[in-house]
């Protein structure tokens, strides 16, 4: 293995389609709706969506498809930085909200 994020294994998600027809078809339409065009959310606003929340399921490959697709719909830069950034305040935000439980089961143990 040369790198755990190689571009060249997102060819074996075709691979896995012929696996499990059915269950990638059901992934592939789920997967799809980030680039609906015909939605109340404009495509740019999906895809920066879908930077943000990549970002915190920590996908490179969806970073990789997502950031690319958000600067094809018309997303800058500094949009693109900015959703980055929502999604670590948010992650970072979930957290400290944690936190509240483990004082929780601290004052209990």
């Amino acid at each position: 293995m040369t790198h755990y994020h190689d571009q060249e294994d997102l060819k074996l998600i075709r691979e896995m389609g012929k696996l499990a027809p059915t269950e990638f078809k059901a992934w592939a339409a789920l997967d799809g709706i980030t680039r609906r065009e015909d939605g109340k959310i404009p495509a740019k606003y999906r895809e920066l969506i879908a930077v943000a929340v990549a970002h915190t399921t920590q996908c490179a490959y969806c970073i990789d498809v997502h950031v690319k697709a958000a600067k094809r719909f018309g997303a800058s830069k500094e949009e693109v930085v900015e959703a980055v950034l929502l999604a670590a305040a948010l992650r970072a935000g979930g957290a400290a909200a944690h936190g509240a439980l483990a004082l929780k089961l601290y004052d209990q143990g």
